[in-house]
């Protein structure tokens, strides 16, 4: 009887396995037979940190005392990870038109799993535009170095992970590719300015301050950068909070959107 166990939980763990990898591998496929869909990862970064923060640095960086070139680069490939996640994390709108969701539902697997494998495969065309972020970085002048870009790699999938959970809320609730599209920019363009990507955010107060601090974004800028400036003199004046504080304040939103958004997902599937 316990083999008879261990057999049926063996399988189950294998066929949520299975779906993880088939949503993920499916996902890239997409990405790869979408030249569109490639050539906007490396044409956000040029726009959002060649003119946005070009102008910015040639213009607002006198006197903040650190580097703002350094602090823009890590910002932007935070807030470009957050971006690609979120704006691909829409397309589970195309798979509820086309019955794809309805088929993979009806199946005996746990709807986390689905939602994995999405976030995984957007976590993919992330780090394309993490690339993308790099070379233009490269051509305006800003590098890390090898340890520091490593670290930064590391916590990626939990940045991306973050990204996919706050943008399934939105899935889960909205039903249009076009209100859901305009819904993920909005929110994206909003953490990118209040979450500190370009703008520092130190002395934010009132209003504006409780909106960053809701932001899964602005915890995870501070952790990017807590490991980036880890030993140096610009520490005090860049990180907000301990790098412990931030990892809490991720984990306990992300598994709040995640939880939140996966069941409005799965009962308006169940409900087509």
């Amino acid at each position: 009887m316990s083999e008879l166990v261990l057999t049926r939980k063996d399988s189950r763990v294998f066929r949520e396995l299975n779906t993880v990898l088939t949503v993920t591998a499916r996902d890239i496929v997409l990405l790869f037979k979408s030249p569109s869909a490639l050539i906007t990862a490396f044409a956000m970064p040029a726009v959002m940190m060649g003119m946005i923060g070009g102008n910015l640095m040639q213009n607002m960086a006198a006197g903040l005392g650190f580097d703002f070139g350094s602090f823009m680069l890590v910002g932007m490939i935070v807030n470009m990870m957050f971006m690609v996640v979120s704006m691909n994390m829409t397309s589970l709108v195309d798979d509820h038109e086309i019955d794809f969701n309805q088929e993979m539902l009806v199946s005996p697997v746990s709807r986390y799993s689905i939602v994995l494998g999405k976030i995984l495969g957007s976590t993919f065309g992330a780090f394309v535009s993490m690339v993308a972020t790099l070379l233009v970085g490269l051509i305006m002048g800003l590098t890390l170095s090898i340890e520091k870009l490593l670290l930064i790699v590391l916590l990626s999938p939990l940045f991306c992970l973050s990204g996919g959970a706050l943008a399934m809320i939105i899935i889960g609730v909205i039903k249009s590719k076009r209100a859901a599209n305009m819904a993920v920019m909005f929110i994206s363009m909003s953490q990118m300015f209040l979450s500190g990507a370009i703008i520092p955010i130190n002395q934010t107060d009132g209003v504006l301050m409780v909106l960053s601090r809701l932001m899964p974004m602005t915890y995870c800028l501070d952790l990017a950068r807590a490991v980036v400036y880890a030993g140096s003199p610009e520490y005090d004046s860049v990180v907000m909070f301990n790098p412990v504080i931030n990892f809490a304040a991720i984990t306990a939103l992300t598994i709040a959107c995640l939880v939140v958004g996966t069941f409005f997902f799965a009962r308006s599937e169940k409900n087509k």
